[in-house]
This record gives C-alpha cells, structure tokens and sequence, in this order.
C-alpha cells in the first residue's frame, strides 16, 4: 500500500479539488488523479464523487479524511520543520499582498533580502482582491481580513497596523465639516468592502459612519486616491500612501481630532511550526522596517 496515495487524497481535499491542490504542491493534476484512483482501487470503495466542476466527499471517503487527516499534516509538518532547520536563505520566495501594503512597505524589505542573499529570488505580487492562500502557491501572503475560517494548517500573524485618515482635495475641506457624520453631505470614496468608517475623537468618544451609496467604490487604494485629488469625494486612505499627494498640497486631511480605525495587515503562513528560513527572514525584516530601524 503506498502511502503517498493517502497523503495525496488528503492534499486534494484540504485544497478543495485536484486542480488547486495541483497548483500549491507543484503537481500534475493526472498525477493526483491517479493517486486517488489507486487508493480507490486498493480500498475497493469509491472515496470521492468527480464531475467536470467540482467533487465531494462519498461515506467512505469522509469517514477515511476524519481518520487520517491529521496524523499525515502533522507528518509534513514535522518534514517541513526538518527541512527548514539550518537550510540558507535560497531559493525562489513569493509573496502577496494587498495593493497599499504592498506597493509602499515590502519593497525595501524585498530589495534588502536580495542584496543580503544573492541566491535568493523574490516574486512579490501586489493585488487589489483578496489572495486565495493555496490557489496561488505563495510562501506568504499578507491581507487585510484575518482569516479565522482559513484551514487549520494556516498560522495567522498580524505583522502591521497602518494610520489611516480621511483625505479630501482642498476644495473639499469646508469649516463645516466637524463631525464625522457631516461627511453625509459629500460625496465618499470607498474601499469594495466598506460597510461604515469607525472612529474614536481625542476626548475619547467614538463615532460610526455608515457608508451608503459612495460616489466610487473600488478595493484598488490608487484609484480612490486619483478620485480623492480630483476633487470628487472624500476618501479613507493609509497615511503613507498618500503622503505625496498631502505633501504636495493635491490633498488635506479632514477632521484631524478623530481618529480612523487603521488598517490592520495580517501575514498567512501555510504551516503551523517551523518555516522556512527564506520566510522568516522576510518577517524579521518587515518588523525591522515597522520600527523605522531598517538601513
């Protein structure tokens, strides 16, 4: 009996399919097929019903998963953790990350991993929707959503809290805008996922405002930001991500004594103990850089 059909089996459906499974494990999808196939014909049960679309688990096959799920994850654990004690900083990292992270805070952690490890290649991809973990083969993902429903194997770690403000072209800024709740007389720019913008005032009172038919609504930071200096609505936007424009005079920030809820970046790591040193090395970086201490 081989037991890589039965890690194989496990692999297509913690992935959800053979297809996604084939893309995180660098596999061909036949491969897997087979795998599966073999298994079947060993056990003398069919484990999984197959259309073109999609599969799901038979009796026998949810009963096999329940049984040996876990014993042969905390196998390639164990196998990860032996690979990754002692092994140089090398090989091929890739990264992703949410647009206005990624674009202003893991360049300079990217280009002094490459200068420190000239046998390092760094893929970083910056994306306006959110990364699938598995489906994308990535050694680390960043997202703004804390992923309590991601898989078990996944480790969740907030690595940053980024200021955010309200931001606004020049023409924009009225006296009269004091109050969080007097943005509903302008227009608002808005990420794809507001619902409403919390904030707290320095006295310590605190205030919500429902995001209701913004004049644009777009996960992408940077069209928010064209928006914003066009003078076509107010925006919630990272600081340093628009530090520019502010600099520049092209924006002002509204209501300066309320306090917007930042914007908290998670890192996703497929793998519950040791990583490898390659993404270790990135995380200890990013932290240097969050603590303005990196050269």
């Amino acid at each position: 009996m081989n037991w890589d059909d039965f890690d194989a089996f496990c692999q297509v459906v913690d992935h959800g399919g053979f297809s996604a499974a084939a893309r995180a494990l660098d596999r061909p999808k036949s491969s897997l097929s087979a795998s599966v196939a073999r298994l079947e014909a060993e056990l003398g049960t069919r484990l999984l019903e197959r259309t073109t679309r999609r599969f799901r688990l038979t009796d026998a096959g949810e009963s096999l998963y329940r049984d040996i799920s876990k014993p042969f994850a905390q196998l390639r654990e164990h196998a990860v953790d032996a690979l990754a004690k002692g092994v140089a900083v090398q090989g091929t990292l890739r990264v992703a990350a949410p647009y206005e992270f990624g674009a202003h805070h893991l360049a300079s952690v990217a280009c002094r991993m490459m200068k420190d490890h000239p046998q390092l290649r760094v893929h970083v991809d910056v994306e306006h929707a959110r990364v699938a973990l598995f489906e994308r083969n990535c050694d680390l993902v960043f997202s703004a959503i804390e992923h309590s429903f991601a898989p078990s194997t996944v480790v969740t770690k907030r690595v940053y809290s980024l200021e955010r403000g309200l931001f606004a072209s020049p023409s924009l800024a009225r006296p009269e805008l004091a109050r969080p709740e007097d943005l509903n007389s302008v227009p608002l720019l808005a990420g794809a996922d507001d619902t409403a913008w919390a904030f707290r005032h320095a006295d310590g009172s605190t205030a919500e405002l429902e995001v209701r038919n913004p004049r644009l609504r777009s996960g992408n930071a940077g069209v928010r930001l064209e928006a914003a200096i066009a003078g076509l609505g107010v925006a919630r936007i990272t600081g340093t991500f628009c530090a520019q424009a502010v600099a520049e005079g092209k924006l002002v920030q509204l209501l300066p004594g309320w306090q917007s809820e930042p914007l908290r970046i998670y890192a996703l790591l497929p793998g519950r103990r040791l990583v490898p040193a390659k993404v270790r090395r990135f995380l200890e970086l990013l932290e240097e850089e969050a603590k303005g201490t990196l050269a």
